[in-house]
């Protein structure tokens, strides 16, 4: 198995073989969060014009989604793991979810034409995301870390990338390193700072635990949407 690494919005058009497309701060994170709380289908939209579409014809999805970080004006949340949280089952259970993102959804639109098979990654999943690969054992593996809006690197998505990478192939990997990396940062610190009520404080908690979901998710086109598949490894 070769383990290739890439990052930004230029990584995942370059990505081949099985991707692993990650967004710590916070997209994939919130994803398996929806199927936690019972969510029945999960979709992929990177236009927002195209989300607010579908939300006016089926008001009964719920629209997760930011632009540049701020919550989509109509939609129902923004892309925070705490607010999900907050709402829980009640309000995701049998629900279609449709998601969309600056980083990790476009990252996947990007992606997946050129990859054999798109899988999402955060540290939340990443343990059970590594058991998936090996177990399929493809020749090629991208990791793709989406970075700041997809523009630059971020340490959080470059640390994930680290520990799969340790989970995957044994590459040194030290946890209490990778978390200084990660919180002193600026991608950190906007949330610890609490100065923005769609950066809440609380969503770097939830993020950078390790290793919470045993499934994997995965990414198929089916009609004209991309959807998330929910995996048991």
């Amino acid at each position: 198995m070769k383990i290739i690494r890439k990052s930004c919005a230029r990584g995942a058009h370059e990505a081949e073989g099985l991707t692993v497309v990650i967004d710590v701060f916070r997209a994939f994170t919130c994803a398996p969060l929806f199927f936690h709380f019972g969510a029945q289908r999960v979709i992929l939209n990177a236009d927002p014009d195209k989300v607010l579409d579908l939300k006016s014809k089926n008001p009964e999805f719920i629209l997760v989604g930011e632009i540049d970080e701020i919550p989509i004006k109509g939609a129902d949340l923004g892309n925070s793991p705490s607010e999900i949280i907050r709402k829980g089952e009640a309000c995701f259970k049998g629900k279609t979810v449709v998601h969309r993102t600056t980083a990790g959804v476009t990252g996947v639109a990007s992606a997946y034409d050129k990859a054999d098979e798109i899988v999402l990654g955060s540290f939340v999943m990443a343990r059970a995301v590594a058991e998936y690969i090996i177990k399929k054992d493809p020749d090629r593996v991208t990791l793709v870390a989406m970075g700041d809006r997809a523009q630059k690197k971020s340490p959080e998505d470059e640390v994930c990338a680290d520990y799969m990478e340790h989970l995957l192939a044994g590459r040194p990997y030290n946890h209490v390193k990778g978390f200084k990396a990660i919180v002193f940062q600026q991608t950190a610190q906007k949330f610890i700072r609490g100065t923005e009520h769609y950066l809440p404080r609380e969503d770097p908690l939830f993020c950078l635990q390790y290793d919470l979901f045993d499934f994997v998710l995965t990414v198929k086109r089916l009609g004209d949407q991309l959807e998330v598949l929910k995996n048991v490894p």
